[in-house]
């Protein structure tokens, strides 16, 4: 069972696209805490210095799919600065 899920689907225009995109990028920028604006709410998550990355392109049926995900855990790091890998 997921401790949490939340999936939002709507029509936005290319501007408001894109305003979402940087809010986002903004977020992953500052790291620490940050609020992500979802529907009528707000979540706070914890991003970390690093994360997992996947961007998928598909082409069916006449229209594009592209998703960017990002990952990473939700236990806290145990590496410190100046470990080695």
């Amino acid at each position: 069972m997921k401790d949490l899920e939340f999936e939002q689907r709507r029509t936005l225009s290319r501007a408001q696209a894109a305003d979402q995109l940087e809010a986002l990028a903004a977020a992953l920028r500052r790291g620490g805490q940050a609020e992500l604006a979802l529907g009528p709410g707000t979540l706070t998550v914890r991003i970390p210095d690093e994360l997992r990355t996947e961007i998928e392109v598909e082409l069916e049926d006449g229209e594009i799919d592209l998703e960017i995900e990002f990952s990473w855990s939700t236990e806290p790091s145990e590496r410190r600065p100046g470990d080695g890998d």
